[in-house]
């Protein structure tokens, strides 16, 4: 009840989430990118976690913020491919992070309204965003090229085959070429499948059982 009565709408985090994705359809790939990322994820955590009332303490988001902006300067400082995968691997962290947020606060509203559904399209996006990372991680630090075309592909491409993955799409236009590749594929593409046939269709059943409870004679008023 407590974080109940803490938390807020999910439209700021909805927004940073979009900037996550814009950022990484249109910007170029170069050292300063990851750790931009760190830092807007890190936001977006913090955001997350006071918009889910499970954290009001400027604490956490100071020690987030610091994670960002050494990751920001370490990418800046050092171009290694394992530098680079760490910091992939630190967004993942994040993102994980911030989708379990999310989904403790729509647990907590114990009920179908705007709040609840906005978490719920933030936790669908950030998934696509996840494997993104994932697969940025696997290309630094793979022994080969990531993707069975001879290339471990930009930040865009990375995204455009993890969203075409999470809607099996199937374009087949890049696939993976290691099994690991291929493994987180596999689970993104169920993952995108459950999520839509479990956490969409009980918001979609608790809307009609709401609206039926609405319009029952004992809660009409006279």
């Amino acid at each position: 009840m407590a974080r109940l009565k803490a938390s807020h709408g999910y439209g700021w985090v909805l927004l940073l989430t979009v900037c996550s994705f814009l950022f990484a359809a249109v910007a170029p790939d170069g050292t300063w990118e990851r750790g931009v990322f760190v830092l807007i994820e890190a936001g977006t955590l913090v955001l997350a976690l006071w918009t889910s009332g499970l954290s009001q303490d400027f604490r956490v988001g100071v020690f987030l913020g610091g994670i960002g902006i050494v990751a920001a300067a370490a990418s800046v400082v050092n171009d290694g491919a394992r530098l680079e995968g760490v910091i992939w691997i630190v967004n993942v962290v994040l993102v994980v992070a911030i989708a379990l947020t999310i989904g403790v606060g729509i647990v907590d509203q114990r009920e179908v309204n705007r709040q609840s559904v906005t978490g719920a399209v933030c936790a669908y996006i950030l998934v696509g965003i996840l494997f993104m990372f994932v697969f940025g991680a696997a290309a630094a630090l793979g022994s080969g090229p990531f993707f069975a075309q001879g290339t471990d592909g930009t930040t865009s491409l990375r995204l455009y085959f993890s969203y075409v993955t999470l809607a099996t799409l199937g374009y087949g236009d890049y696939t993976p070429a290691g099994d690991f590749g291929h493994t987180a594929a596999i689970v993104e593409a169920l993952f995108g499948q459950l999520y839509l046939v479990t956490v969409v269709a009980l918001l979609v059943a608790n809307i009609g059982t709401q609206r039926r409870a609405d319009a029952s004679p004992s809660n009409r008023q006279d």
